[in-house]
């Protein structure tokens, strides 16, 4: 008797777009942020009662609320440029608003706010600080023109600077988890670049594996967050402290060390179980400050294997002494050329127009709306514009799932703000629920519904410590509209072809590696370009994943504008680890091997074939130059 076929489960295959609505970042609770969002948007909102200033206590807690969702992990530094820059963003904002909604009909003030919506789109397209900067411009904006507040704009626009730059005042003054254990200026730091020495060693451990690519890939990630963690203003003008010396070094001697891993993981081939021992040591002594003692050394009977011996070396010597130059971080300042290419360039052109339109076409209708007494006694006009903006933006996700997590967070958030507003007590329980609100945004970052609910609380609490009615109702309604005029929008042809921003992104990874490839071939002894060289490769190779990820989460209709872009990123990605690789036997054995040549070769050309039907520039290398 034949044994019975076994029935396969047959698992549900959700869609791109509605798996990425219902995944959500998981790690452990920050609990610093949330006291500093506890002490946040609440504590100032009491202060301005208690003075009786409440409606200026509303713009900063604004700011401030808006300021803890730009409130992420990272160092004090960093935090200084990417809480701050926004913040003045949205200072600007509101004061230039203000004025024009006092001076301005309802034509012209759509015009005007349709204009800074094209320029703060553009502008966003640079990066995640400017992003923040973009949106805060547009978000006061919208609230400078429509909030019915006495104060003049110059007053509102210092109040909504007050709140944030509360907020990063307790950013920079408040402790950390393990901050007092070392130096309490640098904890941030510290993590960041040891988990750079932690990431080569999984690398190493994962080489010939199939788990290779993504440790790699993983590498990237930590360098760059050790980057960003390490760049930003220095807390001694000319960088003596001793302690902020010895950190740049340690970053700086993991370069040749994550070179040395990334040429091994290419190559594939066994490595000794003891190569790991010596980056988690390293990774050991830089949490806790000390030094590294002896260091396991790794078989020299390989070009890689040389250059992951020679690195631990520099390493042990680099933390030993602290030698390094404080103020190299091998990176390389964006150039006006590269701003204004990321701004008017395919990605930035596309973004700003669908910002405009959406921003535009937000304020034109709930003006309208309002004058035509469609909202009853509120006035709150404004919240259309300020919800489209958020919705817009291509940071938070793919545009369904913005849209859906909007709206089911809104709902959430109005529902239990609605119970909360009948049986608390007034002011003293709706600052409360401010501060509450605010010591959760830090938790509620990781999916944009529960984020939206959390926002959806503090504010309606705010508008009626302000004064005004219960507001549920006007801001479900106002939300579902903008959701609705923000997919309209979102897939209105536009002029050119679409998936502009990915192919940005592409292009400048295409750029970036051809640059760092050229230098390989053509001045493989100059080590410091190099690494900053592969740094930019390797870095913009990560954004344009990052978009393509975003692009191929969206509904078909938009998703098949990147369809191929995956592919040439992943030959990117091997063109990269291929030069790598070749950096590393050029420093060992003088010359490259015909493996290398033939394996750049054909990448180059398959790059090549799969970039001209994407529609991306590629690395373009002539192979004489491979073989010279």
């Amino acid at each position: 008797m034949s044994r019975p076929a076994r029935t396969a489960i047959l698992r549900p295959h959700l869609p791109p777009w509605l798996a990425h609505t219902l995944r959500a970042q998981r790690g452990p609770v920050p609990w610093s942020a949330v006291v500093r969002g506890a002490l946040s948007a609440g504590p100032l909102l009491l202060v301005a009662v208690l003075v009786d200033r409440t409606s200026l206590g509303v713009v900063a807690a604004i700011a401030a609320m808006l300021a803890g969702i730009n409130d992420r992990p990272g160092s004090r530094r960093a935090s200084v440029k990417r809480l701050g820059v926004p913040a003045l963003a949205g200072a600007a904002g509101l004061f230039v608003g203000t004025y024009a909604g006092e001076h301005a009909g309802a034509v012209p003030l759509t015009l005007l706010l349709t204009g800074l919506g094209l320029l703060a789109g553009g502008i966003s397209a640079v990066g995640p600080v400017a992003s923040g900067a973009g949106t805060q411009v547009l978000v006061a904006a919208a609230i400078g023109a429509g909030m019915p507040l006495p104060e003049s704009g110059w007053q509102r626009a210092a109040a909504y600077l007050a709140g944030a730059v509360w907020l990063l005042a307790l950013r920079l003054a408040l402790p950390t988890p393990g901050s007092l254990a070392g130096d309490f200026r640098f904890d941030g730091e510290r993590d960041a670049v040891a988990g750079v020495y932690d990431a080569i060693a999984e690398l190493l451990d994962a080489v010939g594996s199939d788990a290779a690519t993504a440790r790699r890939a993983a590498l990237t990630a930590a360098l760059d967050h050790a980057q960003d963690a390490l760049t930003g203003p220095r807390l001694r003008r000319y960088a003596s402290s001793s302690a902020e010396r010895r950190l740049h070094a340690q970053y700086a001697a993991a370069l040749p060390l994550g070179e040395a891993a990334t040429a091994l993981a290419w190559a594939a081939e066994p490595v000794p179980a003891r190569a790991s021992e010596g980056p988690r040591r390293l990774a050991a002594a830089v949490r806790d400050n000390t030094h590294t003692g002896p260091l396991p050394a790794p078989s020299r009977s390989a070009p890689a294997l040389r250059a992951l011996d020679d690195a631990l070396l520099h390493a042990a010597e680099a933390f030993d002494r602290g030698r390094g130059d404080s103020d190299d971080l091998h990176t390389r300042r964006r150039t006006g050329r590269d701003l204004l290419r990321a701004v008017f360039g395919a990605g930035g052109r596309e973004y700003g127009l669908r910002v405009a339109l959406c921003f535009g076409a937000s304020a034109g209708i709930a003006q309208a709306l309002h004058h035509a007494q469609w909202y009853g006694q509120h006035e709150h006009w404004y919240w259309l514009p300020a919800t489209a903006v958020f919705l817009v933006k291509p940071d938070l996700g793919p545009l369904a799932s913005r849209v859906l997590c909007r709206a089911a967070g809104t709902v959430l958030g109005a529902l239990l703000f609605a119970g909360f507003a009948a049986v608390l007590p007034r002011p003293e329980g709706l600052i409360a629920l401010v501060a509450l609100s605010g010591a959760l945004i830090p938790v509620a970052t990781r999916h944009f519904a529960a984020q939206t609910a959390v926002v959806t609380v503090l504010v309606l609490a705010l508008v009626m410590v302000g004064g005004e009615p219960q507001a549920s109702l006007s801001r479900i309604g106002e939300t579902l509209l903008a959701c609705a005029i923000v997919l309209v929008v979102g897939h209105l042809p536009m002029p050119g072809r679409r998936g502009g921003g990915v192919r940005a992104r592409l292009g400048a990874a295409g750029r970036a590696a051809q640059a760092y490839l050229a230098h390989v071939i053509g001045e493989p002894d100059d080590h410091a370009a190099r690494w900053t060289l592969r740094r930019e490769a390797y870095r913009a190779l990560a954004e344009a994943r990052t978009a393509i990820a975003v692009a191929s989460a969206e509904l078909p209709a938009l998703a098949r504008h990147a369809e191929g872009a995956d592919e040439v990123a992943a030959l990117l990605e091997r063109l990269m680890d291929t030069t790598t690789a070749c950096a590393v036997h050029l420093d060992h054995a003088g010359r490259l091997t015909p493996r290398h040549t033939e394996r750049l070769a054909e990448l180059l050309n398959e790059l090549t074939a799969r970039g001209e039907r994407v529609g991306v520039w590629v690395p373009d290398v002539p192979p004489r130059r491979l073989t010279g």
